[in-house]
């Protein structure tokens, strides 16, 4: 419409996952204008619960959320919008963000808080128990597996990594490379010697009842009982746009920020699983709030220049 006058917002969030939101907290408590563009589909929602999370420990993946825009709400500033970010143009000062549902948004400063996204999984049976009783992360899922009889889906050197790491939980655990791997012999001999047993065979399937896994069965026939698994997911960006407004990307496809999850592009910033390979939910929360405390430092000083020009 002719003349008609457009909302700058201090900061459009792009994510609304731990790092999204913490971000959209800190950032209203600071009293900026913040709109967090999220469309729903965050990738924990396989999952039951999140752990290790001080005073959210054990909460399901939706009540953290929702908890979580309930506090926000008290801030009058932070609002929500469910929605898909499909395009960018502007620069620092002056973004504009338009949507899936055809809205366009205007903001000053840039936060891709867009998490990674699961590639297919390759393995027949896997997709049905992942969530359940197949997980990715010891640190997030491994108390509940303690003691229990596991297999680690893994290769090369992040066997070994795995091995180790997973022992502080149990040692009846049995490594599936799922087809010829790079395990060196002098990797194999330590595997060995803490009984560690190897199998190169491809996995035929992962059989399951519910959810809950009881065996993983190889192409050459062996069957390995367990009550769980641990894997390395292959994993994407959550969203193409930091890379094509020319945020610089690591050969995983995690965003490159500083300390306060800056950017080489002015104006944009990255917290969360887009900009870390540590991914827990109470880090990507952390980092939300370090970039957010990054942008209102960028807001202030602006905005404390220009008064100084204006006099």
């Amino acid at each position: 419409m002719k003349g008609r006058i457009w909302m700058i917002h201090d900061c459009v969030i792009i994510g609304g996952g731990p790092a999204g939101l913490n971000a959209a907290l800190v950032l209203g408590r600071a009293r900026k204008n913040v709109v967090v563009i999220d469309e729903g589909c965050p990738r924990n929602r396989v999952t039951r619960e999140i752990h290790g999370f001080l005073t959210r420990d054990q909460i399901s993946p939706s009540e953290f959320r929702r908890i979580a825009k309930e506090q926000n709400s008290s801030y009058p500033s932070i609002h929500f919008v469910a929605d898909t970010a499909v395009e960018i143009t502007g620069t620092d000062v002056f973004f504009q963000i338009k949507t899936a549902q055809e809205k366009t948004y205007r903001s000053k400063k840039l936060l891709f808080a867009v998490g990674m996204k699961d590639l297919p999984v390759d393995i027949k049976g896997l997709a049905e128990v992942y969530g359940k009783s197949a997980f990715v992360c010891p640190y997030c899922d491994g108390w509940e597996l303690r003691e229990q009889p596991l297999v680690l889906i893994v290769k090369g050197a992040d066997a070994l990594h795995l091995a180790k790491m997973i022992s502080g939980w149990t040692n009846h655990f049995t490594i599936c490379t799922n087809g010829p791997d790079e395990l060196t012999d002098a990797q194999r001999e330590e595997l060995s010697q803490h009984n560690v047993p190897v199998f190169d065979s491809p996995i035929q399937i992962v059989e399951s009842n519910d959810g809950m896994v009881q065996q993983v069965v190889l192409e050459d026939g062996k069957k390995i009982a367990c009550t769980g698994i641990f894997f390395r997911p292959k994993l994407i960006a959550g969203s193409n746009l930091p890379q094509e407004i020319g945020c610089q990307i690591t050969e995983a496809g995690t965003v490159i920020v500083d300390n306060f999850g800056k950017t080489n592009v002015p104006g944009v910033f990255s917290a969360g699983d887009a900009a870390s390979q540590l991914h827990q939910a109470i880090t990507a929360a952390s980092l939300g709030s370090l970039a957010a405390v990054g942008i209102n430092n960028e807001l202030n000083e602006e905005a404390w220049s220009r008064g100084h020009n204006n006099e």
